[in-house]
């Protein structure tokens, strides 16, 4: 079974011109002054690495304070003013790094956050503008983590990851140059032992993160068993296979437990390679030096200012890798976050303006998804919904009904044939304008997280609070909510979920009710409410749908038996339409048909 990678996952990726280009655009959400900011920040790290390779130096000349040569040898003899003089260098070294330190980090986390804020901002407009095709190719997890782990990869390494970068950088260059400076003959040493191991040390750590990563995605394969099983329990019990479950889970932990034991010894490998070549180069260079000490050739301040610097290039070069590792995936956090920005987006602002007071023509109308472009959902759809009249689409699940209305409010584009408003194809229209004369009632209502006030207003943001109530008195939910103890500022929870369904309906409606809509659609919008809540969800309706162009979606005949026209769909076309009275009359008509066998005539015809 394979592995789950998640959402959060950065890819790595190399680091070419396109890569480079694409992340200068960053560049572009700063301001004039922010990138004055920015550079003057670099220049404090700068500041700052240099002061933190002086301090081996000074070190050295601490040790050299303790020392008096004489002769070639080496006394006892302290130097008190020299170690006090040297002290003061050290208070004043922390004090310049201490303080250049916080101001860069102050103004590269000022200049991100207001980089980061401009990117956030432009990506959720992008997001919000796509077209339904993106939603239906990307993941909610997936574009979520565009937001979270990509945006807090690319703020991490503009705070800290490039700036450690830049600051190795600088310290291995300083650092090499000092060490052959100040003893080239033992600097000569250094390169042909330390670096090589060093580079060694990296492709070995480099392969033991591989094999690590081998057993994380295996670990993961375990835990995609345990959870299948337990949200699989019931068809687990139901069909006795507690035992296979057993044993498929019992192979894998197998599996687990031998890549775990070998990455185990290689890891063993890896500690004793330190152990044996890194410090063993580190001792020689040592006693190289110790040797030079004796014969008086190198002060002992100098030797330990070499070591200290020897040790600062060695770490320099050990966390570039992983700075290096953090760049990468940044570039792959900044490609993912420009191609969204930068992806078609389906608004379409024109001055073709019309209001939906014209008949609507669908005319020859041929539609496949895009992901099932092999499987026609519509077949040549001709059909008019007439302005000021109720028009009912009634149909088997997967006919094709809600694929309409997503033609209709333009999710998506026809492959074949128009929709018409008047005379005009409505993808010609501005289409924030046309929309904006457009009110749906889903089947299952999603609210949002807040407050019963703030869903209804949704539907018209600059509503009065009394047209609010007004709403929602249409819609028969004032009584169920000032009948809470916090009447319009309830909260209704995540997805709305502390409501009932037909509360959550009868809150939709009102949202509907408020927005005014010329052409309202209905889609399923009573099917899963028990009969009570049916009733006044019906009522409200009717109120909502009097002397306004209505496409009324439904699987229950009894919601649609007063439309002033009604469409019957089979298999993606349209097979009969007429009025509730004239398709009874068709003796083998599909409608006719649909009516016997859900109830009976006498319940359905009452009034």
């Amino acid at each position: 079974m394979a592995s789950r990678k998640t959402d959060r996952e950065i890819p790595k990726v190399k680091i070419n011109r396109e890569n480079l280009r694409k992340s200068l655009r960053l560049f572009r959400y700063m301001s004039k002054s922010n990138k004055w900011l920015f550079a003057l920040g670099t220049l404090f790290l700068a500041i700052s690495a240099g002061a933190s390779i002086l301090f081996p130096k000074l070190l050295g000349n601490m040790m050299d304070g303790v020392f008096v040569y004489q002769n070639g040898g080496v006394s006892t003899a302290p130097s008190t003013e020299r170690i006090q003089e040297i002290a003061r260098y050290f208070i004043v070294l922390f004090a310049v790094q201490a303080l250049f330190s916080f101001l860069r980090i102050s103004l590269y986390v000022r200049v991100t956050e207001d980089m980061t804020k401009g990117l956030r901002t432009d990506l959720f407009k992008s997001v919000v503008s796509q077209n339904m095709h993106f939603f239906g190719e990307n993941r909610t997890g997936e574009i979520l983590s565009r937001f979270s782990a990509d945006i807090a990869q690319i703020q991490d390494t503009f705070t800290t990851n490039l700036a450690f970068f830049i600051r190795q950088i600088l310290i291995m260059i300083a650092g090499i140059v000092l060490i052959f400076t100040s003893s080239p003959d033992l600097a000569l040493y250094m390169v042909s032992t330390i670096p090589v191991v060093v580079v060694i040390a990296l492709f070995f750590g480099k392969f033991i993160r591989k094999i690590s990563k081998e057993v994380q995605d295996i670990t993961a394969q375990n835990n995609v068993i345990v959870e299948e099983t337990t949200s699989g329990i019931l068809n687990v019990k139901a069909f006795t296979n507690e035992g296979f479950e057993t044993e498929r889970y019992t192979q894998n932990a197998e599996y687990l437990k031998r890549e775990s034991i070998k990455r185990g010894y290689w890891r063993g490998a890896f500690s004793s390679f330190i152990i044996i070549c890194l410090f063993g180069a580190i001792i020689w260079l040592i006693y190289l030096g110790l040797g030079m000490v004796q014969a008086g050739t190198m002060p002992i301040g100098e030797l330990f200012n070499f070591m200290l610097l020897t040790a600062f290039v060695g770490t320099s070069m050990g966390g570039m890798a992983e700075q290096f590792v953090q760049i990468q995936k940044t570039l792959g956090a900044i490609d993912r976050v420009i191609d969204i920005i930068d992806s078609p987006k389906e608004t379409n602002q024109t001055d073709a303006k019309s209001t939906i007071d014209q008949p609507i023509v669908f005319k020859q109308v041929s539609f496949s998804y895009p992901s099932r472009p092999e499987s026609p959902v519509l077949k040549g759809i001709n059909m008019e919904l007439l302005p000021g009249k109720s028009t009912a689409l009634v149909g088997a699940s997967g006919s094709g009904k809600s694929t309409l209305t997503a033609l209709l409010y333009q999710f998506y584009q026809p492959q074949e044939g128009e929709i018409l408003l008047g005379n005009t194809p409505i993808h010609q229209l501005d289409l924030h304008a046309y929309r904006n004369q457009m009110a749906l009632v889903p089947q299952e209502v999603i609210l949002f997280g807040g407050s019963i006030y703030d869903n209804i207003r949704y539907g018209k943001p600059d509503a009065s609070d009394e047209e609010i109530r007004l709403a929602a008195k249409d819609a028969f939910a004032l009584d169920f909510i000032e009948a809470f103890q916090d009447g319009f500022n309830t909260l209704v929870g995540d997805r709305g979920m502390k409501l009932s369904g037909g509360q959550k309906q009868r809150i939709a409606i009102a949202r509907a009710i408020l927005r005014d809509p010329k052409l309202l659609i209905l889609d399923e919008a009573t099917s899963a409410l028990d009969s009570e809540s049916e009733f006044y969800v019906q009522q409200a309706l009717q109120k909502l749908m009097k002397n306004r162009t209505s496409l009324v979606i439904a699987h229950r005949l009894s919601t649609i038996k007063n439309a002033d026209q009604i469409w019957v769909m089979q298999q993606g076309q349209i097979s009969e339409h007429g009025t509730h009275g004239e398709l009874l009359n068709h003796a083998d008509g599909i409608y006719k048909q649909m009516v016997e066998r859900q109830l009976d005539p006498s319940e359905f015809f009452k009034s």
